[in-house]
């Protein structure tokens, strides 16, 4: 079944619309079963794999430190995004429902973005911890403190979330001159301000809030990433190197599973790269879908204190019979 979507005339400047349109990926409406089930799957678990690292850490206390602390954001991060993602892509899959009130589109940009931010601000934070354990060991406990780990936070907080409070406002009341009919299965805000008056002033706070960490994230840990390998050169013994490679492995491929689809698609935009819109979107479902479903399994693999942990939990206790 092929969904029509009603032909919008844009106006010269006009207010939001009560809607928005989602186009989705062409062709998947008529094969909804196996796109829902892939969907509800794909979510089921990334939510149980966070999930039981989120236990873990929490249960484990000889986890209680500054990496594990920063690994618990990450999952929590993880399921955030997941779930911000699942109301329209569902409605999508289930209902083939490709109008979203502009309220709930609104709500689903921010949480999306604000779980994003935070996802990238954790990555950066976790970058700095690795760097500072082995590039100053001896001091690492006195520089990576509680209160430093409060303020971290509370930096983290006031990126995701302070500075993403206004987007819905601002976008809720600018004018819009093109219709409001967006490329994607859910609400991004590039997408959203692009319908916008090119007079708005909206875009331009929205845009320099998302580059902030987008564009300068992924600059700062490859940054701390280059004082890593020049250490590790140094390095003498092959086996420090390698257990302290092994410790970095599983975040520097998080690093590339969140970053590389976002990267890709900015060079595409930026050289005008003749890549149809299904590539554009399945890129953003790369990007949002597969570093919560993928990061509980780098984790658990690379790093063996989570995996033990984590094994301990869930085999069966063995009940033993007294004589």
């Amino acid at each position: 079944m092929t969904t029509l979507l009603p032909q919008v005339i844009p106006n010269s400047s006009t207010p939001m619309a009560p809607t928005f349109l989602l186009m989705g990926i062409p062709g998947l409406s008529a094969a909804p079963s196996w796109w829902t089930i892939a969907l509800i799957t794909v979510y089921l678990l990334s939510a149980l794999g966070n999930g039981a690292i989120l236990g873990v850490i929490a249960l484990e206390p000889t986890l209680h430190r500054p990496m594990y602390f920063f690994l618990f954001l990450l999952s929590v991060s993880d399921i955030g995004l997941a779930t911000s993602l699942m109301p329209t892509l569902l409605g999508l899959a289930l209902a083939d429902a490709h109008t979203v009130p502009a309220s709930a589109c609104l709500l689903q940009m921010f949480f999306i973005h604000v779980f994003s931010v935070m996802e990238s601000s954790v990555l950066l934070a976790m970058a700095l911890d690795r760097a500072l354990a082995i590039c100053r060991p001896l001091h690492y406990p006195a520089l990576l403190t509680s209160a430093t780990i409060q303020k971290i936070c509370m930096a983290i907080a006031f990126r995701s979330l302070g500075l993403h409070l206004p987007l819905p406002f601002l976008l809720a009341h600018m004018p819009y001159c093109r219709p409001q009919i967006l490329t994607h299965s859910y609400c991004l805000h590039p997408d959203m301000a692009r319908l916008a008056c090119s007079g708005a002033w909206g875009p331009v706070y929205s845009l320099a809030v998302v580059l902030s960490a987008m564009a300068l994230d992924p600059l700062l840990i490859f940054f701390s990433y280059g004082l890593i390998g020049r250490v590790l050169q140094g390095v003498g013994c092959s086996e420090a190197r390698w257990k302290a490679g092994q410790t970095c492995a599983a975040h520097l491929s998080a690093v590339l599973l969140f970053y590389t689809p976002m990267i890709l698609l900015a060079l595409i935009n930026r050289l005008k790269l003749p890549l149809p819109q299904p590539g554009h979107t399945l890129l953003s479902y790369i990007h949002f879908l597969l570093p919560p479903l993928i990061n509980p399994v780098l984790y658990s693999v690379k790093m063996k204190e989570i995996r033990e942990r984590i094994l301990k939990r869930f085999q069966p206790k063995k009940v033993g019979c007294t004589q």
